[in-house]
């Protein structure tokens, strides 16, 4: 499978500049290339190919205005072009049903929150001896390793976010040495917002809240740039506290997703979550606290966490009554407001913590092997034994105390 490493880079002052160059250059032919599409589209004229786009390309570097293409390496404006043809196969594809439905290619704004280029091989970037990242017209810039990659990647994506931050950005190729050895539990996970996840086995793991406990933080951050004078520089600087202070919410919520998941698919052979309707959710008054918590990025690391290391990820469907349905006898006894969080089974008079149900009722509907035992809270009301019905008889006091009722025997 594909995994994406990224590693902060550290460039100097000049090859900041050169990466701005490179980031407006491959900016200008996106956007010189969507254009004539779209003027060719409301003339009626056939649909521009790649080839003829890449000989415009070529003869507008020999023109004095577009000149200033050549200060930069031919392949990130190649690769700019192989942009365009992406974003026009995902949304002529989203048209046909083959996959989920996107806007039209949009044009590019030096504003945008995200600015990248990418080398492949043909560019000779490479990993010098010190440790560098070597990139065609830029120089050596100094890189972050935080770990080793798994394979000799073949392309590099040089990222620039809204915090100011350059990241090199590797796809990887890894293999079946990744996958971990078989073990026995199987879990099923109840997401939500009081605590983050609810496991079968009677785990709760708190919600972290990261955007709840930097709130204080971020709307002193976003007063200070309201203040500010449009297009000065002090509100440059304000926006880039913004957006830093935006920044390390998410790296903390990233982190966390990413150990969390880790720990769960290494102790699991099998994990199972509900599909949730995020998109819903996030339309209602817990829209904050729904995106605080970051729910599909969370399962989108177990998904791909699972196929690397060979367990079993499974997702079921939306519509299944997990809160509705007692865990132990498996009557359904209707839906319960969300004050409810413990309830008890009219018909084993089982008493059941909400979320541990829930998570017990994901795996079972997913298949997997578990016991109710960690949903219940205590047991319920057992009948009496019939021996033990109606009324006792008064016992001989002369009976040897190992056979007096309630004393087992020695």
């Amino acid at each position: 499978m594909q995994l994406r490493y990224s590693f902060r880079l550290y460039p100097s002052a000049g090859q900041r500049a050169a990466l701005a160059r490179a980031f407006g250059c491959a900016r200008v032919v996106f956007n010189d290339a969507l254009r004539v599409r779209e003027e060719a589209r409301a003339a009626g004229l056939p649909f521009v190919t790649s080839a003829e786009l890449s000989r415009r390309l070529t003869a507008a570097k020999k023109t004095p205005e577009r000149a200033w293409l050549g200060e930069v390496s031919a392949v990130i404006l190649q690769q700019s072009l192989r942009d365009l043809d992406t974003a026009y196969r995902n949304f002529f594809d989203g048209l046909k049903g083959k996959r989920p439905r996107v806007g039209a290619p949009r044009f590019k704004s030096k504003r945008d929150n995200r600015q990248s280029v990418r080398f492949t091989a043909n560019a000779a970037w490479r990993i010098t001896p010190g440790r560098k990242l070597r990139l065609p017209k830029i120089g050596d810039v100094p890189v972050r390793w935080s770990r080793a990659l798994p394979s000799t990647p073949t392309t590099v994506t040089v990222v620039k976010d809204s915090a100011g931050r350059y990241f090199a950005s590797f796809v990887v190729e890894t293999g079946p040495e990744e996958v971990l050895p078989e073990t026995t539990p199987e879990v099923g996970i109840d997401l939500g917002l009081g605590h983050f996840a609810v496991l079968s086995d009677g785990r709760k793991i708190d919600s972290p809240r990261f955007l709840r406990r930097a709130e204080k933080r971020v709307k002193k951050a976003q007063r200070a740039l309201s203040r500010k004078e449009k297009g000065s520089s002090n509100r440059n600087k304000a926006r880039i506290k913004v957006a830093r202070a935006h920044a390390r919410v998410a790296d903390a919520r990233r982190e966390f997703h990413h150990r969390l998941s880790t720990q769960l698919i290494r102790e699991n052979q099998a994990v199972a979550v509900e599909d949730l309707a995020v998109k819903g959710l996030a339309r209602t008054r817990l829209a904050k606290s729904v995106h605080d918590a970051g729910w599909s990025a969370f399962v989108t690391m177990l998904e791909y966490k699972a196929a690397r290391y060979g367990r079993t990820f499974v997702k079921i469907g939306r519509f299944e009554p997990t809160s509705q349905v007692c865990s132990r006898c498996g009557v359904k006894d209707g839906p319960k407001p969300l004050h409810v969080r413990v309830w008890t089974c009219g018909a084993c008079g089982a008493v059941l913590d909400r979320d541990i149900n829930a998570a017990v009722n994901v795996a079972k509907a997913a298949g997997l092997a578990v016991t109710a035992c960690g949903a219940q809270i205590r047991p319920g009301l057992v009948p009496a034994p019939r021996s033990e019905a109606g009324t006792h008889q008064e016992l001989p006091t002369a009976l040897p105390q190992r056979e007096q009722i309630g004393i087992p025997g020695l």
